[in-house]
């Protein structure tokens, strides 16, 4: 069966025909999105869903999750920042079933679409999405399968998004001192009840 690579962010975007083609685009190349399909019309939907190019100022978002055993609620929180000054932080929590049961992968989940929803409210026309943990990006841009209904409602709800505004995720190791990264998971757990004070 013929297989078609499609190169979404590598060396250099496009459509592969082998995997060795498809390999010299994103070996080496930090941030590479590829996937494979079995025909060339989905490898071509792949690529032009694209979001918009990232070369312009934005809205920056630090974004965690959270998750308490006890309540079982998951908590969310965001730093944003517009250049090196903090705009806003942004926490809460939800204890829907559906959702729990993700523990604090909602809570990841719900902080990036929120920061998104506040960068498209307040007139950005791009976010730098900061996250620790990689289903954020990989369910985003149809790399991972979304098999849940919090996963599914993520995905179709970031490919609505980007109509709007272009999305870039950026990963952080978790627990590395970023003070961003740190302030993001604190908020995430204050929210979620897992930490009650300053």
């Amino acid at each position: 069966m013929a297989k078609f690579y499609a190169v979404k962010n590598g060396k250099v975007p496009g459509i592969y025909s082998t995997w060795e083609a498809c390999k010299k685009q994103v070996t080496g190349f930090s941030g590479a999105v590829y996937k494979s399909f079995t025909t060339k019309e989905e490898a071509e939907a792949f690529i032009k869903d694209q979001p918009k190019t990232m070369d312009q100022p934005g809205l920056i978002a630090y974004v965690d999750g959270s998750y308490n055993i006890k309540t079982k609620e998951y908590g969310y929180g965001c730093v944003l920042l517009d250049g090196q000054n903090v705009v806003k932080e942004l926490l809460g929590k939800g204890d829907h079933p559906e959702y729990a049961s993700m523990r604090n992968v909602a809570g990841e989940i719900f902080g990036s679409e929120v920061a998104i929803n506040y960068a498209i409210e307040h007139g950005y026309s791009a976010i730098y999405i900061y996250y620790d943990y990689e289903g954020i990006q990989k369910w985003a841009d149809g790399l991972w399968k979304a098999n849940k209904v919090g996963t599914q409602r993520y995905q179709q709800i970031i490919k609505e998004f980007r109509k709007k505004i272009a999305i870039q995720f950026i990963k952080v190791l978790a627990h590395s001192g970023d003070l961003y990264n740190e302030r993001a998971d604190y908020l995430a757990k204050k929210a979620a009840g897992v930490i009650n004070e300053d």
